[in-house]
C-alpha cells in the first residue's frame, strides 16, 4: 500500500511521462491540473472479432501488454503469468485485458485465435489485438510508455519487445507498470486492479 507524507493510506500513483515519475495525488483539481497524459486513439481487431479503439476502454480499468505469437522467450512466461490476473478478474464487467501483437503483419485473427486456444485463454474480457504496425508501435511507446524512456524516441522501424504490463484507470490515465515475467508482480497487479475498480 502506498503512503503519502502524512502516513495516510493513499491510492495508486499517476504517471505522466516515460520515466514513470510517480505523482501521489488525492485532490481532483490537482489531478486535473497535473496529469495530462492519457491513452491516445487507435483502431485494432480482437481475436474475438471485436473492433477495438480508445472508446472501448473508457469507463473500464484495463491492463495492456505487447507480445507476438511466434515469441519463444518472454512471451510464454508473460502469457502464463497474466493468467493469474485473468483468473482473478475473469469476465469482470469493469475490467479488460488487452494484448497487442507487435508482429501484426504475421499475427492474423486465426493466428491469435490459435494462440489463445494453446494457452487456454477463454476469458471474454481478455482480447488479443492485431492492427497496423505503425499504430501499435506508436501506441506502445507514446501512450503506454511500454519501453519507458528507452523506447520513447524510437519509431516503428525498430522492433518492440517488452515484458512490461501497464495498468490504466477508467479515465485512460497510467497508474502502474509491472514486470510480467515475475509472479510476485502479477500478484501485486491483482491487488492494484482491485483498488482502481473500487475507486
Amino acid at each position: 500500500m502506498f503512503l503519502n507524507c502524512n502516513n495516510q493510506p493513499n491510492s495508486l500513483p499517476y504517471y505522466n511521462s516515460p520515466d514513470f515519475t510517480p505523482y501521489f495525488l488525492n485532490r481532483s483539481n490537482e489531478i486535473k491540473s497535473i496529469i495530462s497524459h492519457k491513452i491516445g486513439n487507435f483502431k485494432a481487431k480482437s481475436h474475438q472479432l471485436n473492433n477495438f479503439s480508445k472508446e472501448s476502454l473508457k469507463g473500464k480499468v484495463h491492463i495492456a501488454n505487447f507480445m507476438f505469437t511466434s515469441c519463444t522467450n518472454i512471451c510464454p512466461i508473460m502469457t502464463n503469468n497474466l493468467k493469474i490476473v485473468s483468473e482473478a478478474y475473469k469476465n469482470h464487467p469493469e475490467f479488460l485485458m488487452i494484448s497487442f501483437s507487435v508482429t501484426p503483419w504475421i499475427d492474423s485473427i486465426p493466428k491469435l485465435q490459435s494462440f489463445a486456444k494453446s494457452y487456454g485463454i477463454t476469458a471474454k474480457n481478455w482480447h488479443l489485438l492485431t492492427g497496423k504496425k505503425s499504430e501499435i508501435y506508436r501506441l506502445a511507446r507514446k501512450s503506454y510508455f511500454a519501453e519507458k524512456n528507452f523506447g520513447y524516441s524510437k519509431d516503428s522501424t525498430e522492433f518492440l519487445h517488452t515484458e512490461h504490463v501497464i495498468l490504466v484507470d477508467r479515465k485512460l490515465r497510467l497508474r502502474g507498470i509491472y514486470n510480467s515475467t515475475l509472479k510476485l508482480e502479477m500478484n501485486q497487479l491483482v491487488e492494484d486492479i482491485g483498488l482502481l475498480i473500487e475507486d
